[in-house]
């Protein structure tokens, strides 16, 4: 019987000689309209299969309809805004880092006419594209030279490729992370041409055993700060003015990829204290690697700073060009970096900064508001309320960080928490939750403006079933 409502379903030349199907015609493409037609008509025989036999019916009005819905989705570009209720502030799977207002502003100004990206405008000839942010990474850092390229995978990759090629880089048992994606430092490090050489164990690793590998093939010390994971208990570290005297005393470059890259003591703001990218040049640290979009608040990019020999080193690898930046970036980047010369500003501009340092009072009035808006849904079919949460930094930043927050929660009747998640992240407007206690939960702390306005229209307009 199955098979006999499979064949019967109409082919899709009949579907568009039917007037009303047809119709779609008049403003969209017959392509579209052909993909929107097949896309419904696979969705019936999806019917047909999980279905009984006796219960399905086709409904042409019902199909126009899901052509109608499949056209409108078509039009939708693929990569999209999405609410991001979830908690995780620096969420890699959304994006990572949110952009300031100055970054947006300034992408839009260079990205719609030409721009000065390699340009000299005093000279009138050719210029350098890092000659942009160089000046300003150096004033902020206090190091004596700085390149940017695509993420900091590539510009960990490139700093060994260039340093350490063919030759031994040692790297502490305990720091071997993996970052996101399955992508591990040793992978890298295989990649570039370097020949790992592991000290210590997994929890403890003193100054011994990296004196004890030294060999004439070594050719760097890499630090790797453990920013996706953290170790208690019994464990031992070597600080960083210990492997920098280690290195001068043996004529070894010495390496920090720092990761999350902090530019501000966010422990002055009740967050936990990470390494800042100054400590480091501070310390005396060779080169030094972090990411543009974590803790930094901007661009994707890979940010390597360190002392000027080993920097022009690493700009005259050939594969400096294969990972730089395009105009997009150095102009987002750019706009961000200008905000930290004023500290509290940056603290009020970058979005990252901002979320992290909100007082609970401020999402709780927030909370409120939010409450208002749901509670005004006709049905009652919600029970709603707000409750004391934590949030996370993620994007492999402050692991064991739990940063208090407010939550608005949600109970539907006749519907399961997992059904109103999908329904909220499949929405026109994606809004993506999390569950917890058999409720879907909203947190506060990374919402930003108009999204409280999404939420709410969500549950006063659409069809939850």
């Amino acid at each position: 019987m199955k098979k006999e409502l499979l064949r019967k379903l109409p082919s899709v030349d009949s579907l568009l000689k039917d007037g009303k199907t047809a119709g779609f015609l008049k403003d969209k493409s017959r392509l579209i309209v052909v993909d929107a037609i097949r896309s419904a008509l696979e969705d019936e025989r999806r019917l047909i299969k999980e279905s009984a036999a006796k219960i399905y019916r086709f409904n042409i009005g019902d199909f126009r309809k899901k052509v109608g819905t499949e056209i409108e989705k078509g039009g939708r570009l693929s990569l999209a805004r999405v609410v991001n209720a979830t908690g995780v502030i620096l969420h890699t799977n959304l994006g990572r880092a949110p952009l300031s207002l100055s970054a947006l502003k300034n992408l839009i100004e260079v990205s719609t006419g030409y721009a000065n990206l390699e340009f000299d405008l005093e000279k009138g000839g050719r210029g350098e594209r890092y000659s942009h942010l160089e000046p300003l990474l150096c004033r902020l850092t206090g190091s004596e030279a700085a390149l940017v390229v695509n993420n900091n995978a590539a510009a960990v990759l490139l700093v060994l490729n260039t340093l350490a090629e063919a030759k031994e880089v040692i790297v502490s048992r305990g720091e071997l992370v993996e970052i996101g994606g399955s992508f591990r430092i040793p992978d890298v490090m295989r990649k570039s041409g370097t020949k790992l050489v592991e000290v210590g164990t997994t929890n403890r690793t003193h100054l011994k055993d990296y004196e004890a590998a030294l060999t004439p093939e070594t050719s760097l010390i890499m630090k790797v700060h453990r920013s996706n994971f953290d170790m208690v208990g019994f464990t031992a570290d070597v600080p960083i003015q210990d492997l920098v005297k280690l290195g001068k005393d043996n004529n070894i470059t010495v390496m920090n990829d720092l990761g999350s890259g902090s530019l501000i003591d966010l422990s002055n703001y009740g967050i936990k204290r990470e390494p800042t990218i100054q400590d480091s040049v501070a310390a005396g640290i060779d080169v030094i690697t972090f990411s543009g979009d974590k803790l930094l608040g901007g661009p994707q990019a890979g940010i390597i700073i360190g002392k000027k020999d080993v920097v022009e080193a690493i700009k005259k690898n050939p594969l400096t060009r294969a990972l730089r930046i395009d105009k997009l970036t150095v102009a987002a980047l750019e706009a961000t970096l200008k905000i930290y010369m004023d500290e509290l500003k940056a603290l009020h501009e970058i979005p990252v900064l901002r979320m992290l340092t909100l007082q609970v009072a401020e999402l709780a009035k927030a909370a409120r508001r939010l409450l208002k808006g749901l509670r005004g849904i006709p049905g009652g079919r919600f029970e709603i309320n707000i409750r004391d949460g934590f949030s996370q930094v993620g994007g492999g930043a402050m692991p064991l960080q739990e940063i208090p927050t407010k939550l608005v929660v949600i109970k539907a009747k006749g519907i399961s928490p997992n059904r109103l998640e999908k329904k909220l992240r499949t929405n026109s407007n994606a809004i993506v939750a999390r569950i917890e206690r058999d409720e879907v939960v909203f947190d506060m702390r990374t919402l930003i403006e108009g999204d409280i306005e999404i939420i709410t229209e969500f549950f006063k307009g659409a069809s939850i079933a």
